[in-house]
Formats: C-alpha cells, structure tokens, sequence
C-alpha cells in the first residue's frame, strides 16, 4: 500500500471510530428506590435492555437512593439536561402542569383498567403534553407501563371485610388535603401521623389502621400489629420514567426505538415481579397469622361520586376530569 493509500485509510478508519464514539451516549437515571428493591431492579433491568437493543449506543447509569437529590433539585437537573430520566410519580409533573396532581384520584376509577384507559385518554395526553411545553420534560412511553404497588390495601387490628366496615375506624392518614377529606368522606376517623410512627401509634391505640401498597407492609412490620390486610385499591400508581425531551429528540431513530423497546419489555418486567413479590408478602404473612381480604369497592366509589361532584362545582378539579373519566369507564365497556 502506498503512502498516500495508507494516511487515506488511516484517516477514514478515524473518522469512523469517532463517528461511532460520537454515536455512543450515556444518559443519567435518578430514582429513589435501592437497588435491591423491586423497582430498583425493574430499573436495572431496564438499563440492561437499553444498552442491549441500542447495540450499546445508549447506556443508561441509575443512580438510586436519591444520590443525585431530592426531587425538586432532580426535576430541575431533568429540566437542564444534566439527569436525562427521572423514575419516581408523575404528581411531581403538576408544578408544570396542576391537573397532574389529580392522576391517582382516590376512588375515583372502577379498577385498573379503568385506570389504565383514562391515564392514555386525550385528556390526560393534553395534561403531559401542557407540562412538555413549559419544561421540556415529558413521558417516555405508555404512563402505566411500568407498575407500581402494585395495588393499595388497608391494614387494620379489626376487621374490614365491607365498606361500611370502614365507619368510624380510626385511620392514619398523612398531611394532604385530598386524602383527609376522602376517607373522612367515607366515614372513617382520620389522624395524620408521620409514616415512620404508625407502628406505635397502632400498637398503643392511637389509630387503628394505615394505607399502604401491599408491598411494603411486611417490611414495615405492619401485620405484626394490624394482622388484617384488606385490598382496597385506594388508587392506582405507575413509576413515571420522565424524560428530557432534549436529550431524546437528539438520539437516533434507531437507538430511540431500542430505548422504547426496553421501556416497553422493563415495563411487563414490572407486572410480573411486583404480582410475584406482593403474592409471596401475602402468603409469608397469611402464615404468619395475618387474614388477607379482597373488598368490594364499587360502594367506595359511589360514595365518592358526590365528593367529586362537589370538588368539580366548585372548580377544583381540573377542567375535564370528570368527563375524562366517565368516557374511560364507558369505552372499556
């Protein structure tokens, strides 16, 4: 090979390698959760898919435990492109847009598919794509793709096996003026009490009962002085992988569809682990001396039908929620 063949090979050998380095990105995860967690594992799961299906141009390093921050200081990194996913609620979305806020309603939906179909309603798309425009920060994929809870239940020292169980009981509840007023709706008595204080304030009578997602009652010990467990599905929750618009306009279309495959894959990843963990934490408690109870809630969300009606005469609620709502609930049937 001649001299100037050779420098000419040597330098489109150059070029490709920095166009391939070029190529090659790394994009920053914030979450809360352990790694060790069911969630913590969905979102290794998914950076392994990520970097897999994107042949390694994409790779995605979680941070978890909150190593980059606490959530205002991570939605503004997310803003600036510094944090490229944010995996936590989408409730934090509502500083950008307030109808955010009102995704997980309590009782408002007959059950998770009605849940699910209003969460990909127009409405809701409207909601996220308002907050976009004003932050640059926006979904990544379906919002109720990656599971969380992944259902809700009451743990109680009496029994609750119908709604009108729920009358009168003493109820934990944490400072948020929705939540008080739901179940003081339904007739319970609410007490707010700090999180990390239920334990004691069931055991020396100060309330009698908690909400919880089913998972983390065991680690918290719950039955242990509550031993009745009755799912109620309170509402409805997804990990929202937010994501900087920025940073995902600017990948290639096949490394973006390699990341939505991920999404997508991480996100049945989740149905099936979180239903395996909640299934094992009940049977390991049943065993332990715990009464697990499924509750009819068709009377909890009659109940709420007139809070919500009220909530909306009185402009509270966001400009149509309830219709979203009611169509969820018609089109599935």
């Amino acid at each position: 090979m001649t001299r100037p063949i050779r420098i000419a090979a040597l330098a489109a050998l150059a070029l490709a390698l920095g166009s391939a380095a070029q190529a090659q990105t790394t994009w920053r995860m914030a979450t809360k959760q352990p790694v060790d967690s069911p969630e913590g594992q969905v979102f290794e799961k998914f950076a392994d898919l990520t970097e897999e299906y994107t042949n390694g141009d994409l790779t995605i390093q979680v941070f978890p435990n909150e190593q980059l921050g606490k959530e205002d200081a991570v939605l503004e990194q997310l803003q600036a492109n510094i944090i490229q996913i944010y995996a936590e609620g989408f409730g934090y979305m509502k500083k950008w847009e307030p109808a955010l806020a009102w995704l997980s309603a309590p009782f408002a939906f007959d059950d998770y598919d009605h849940w699910q179909r209003f969460m990909t309603s127009e409405t809701v798309d409207g909601w996220f794509e308002s907050a976009a425009e004003q932050s640059g920060v926006r979904p990544l994929g379906d919002p109720t793709r990656v599971l969380r809870g992944p259902f809700r239940v009451m743990v109680s020292n009496v029994p609750v096996e119908a709604a009108d169980d729920i009358e009168g009981i003493k109820i934990r509840m944490h400072e948020n003026k929705v939540a008080i007023e739901t179940w003081d709706h339904l007739g319970a008595e609410v007490i707010t009490l700090p999180w990390t204080e239920v334990y004691q304030g069931i055991q020396k009578g100060i309330v009698e009962s908690v909400n919880s997602p089913i998972a983390l009652v065991e680690s918290m010990r719950f039955n242990e002085v509550a031993p009745y467990i009755t799912r109620h599905d309170e509402y409805w929750q997804s990990v929202g992988f937010m994501v900087n618009e920025e940073a995902l306009n600017a990948l290639s279309e096949d490394t973006r569809d390699g990341l939505m495959r991920a999404y997508d894959e991480a996100g049945a990843y989740s149905q099936d682990l979180m239903s395996s963990v909640a299934e094992e934490s009940i049977s390991s408690m049943e065993a332990g001396g715990a009464t697990y109870t499924v509750l009819d809630t068709a009377p909890l969300v009659e109940k709420m039908q007139t809070y919500y009606d009220d909530m909306a005469a009185s402009g509270e609620l966001p400009e149509g929620f309830m219709e979203a709502v009611e169509a969820a609930r018609t089109s599935g049937s």
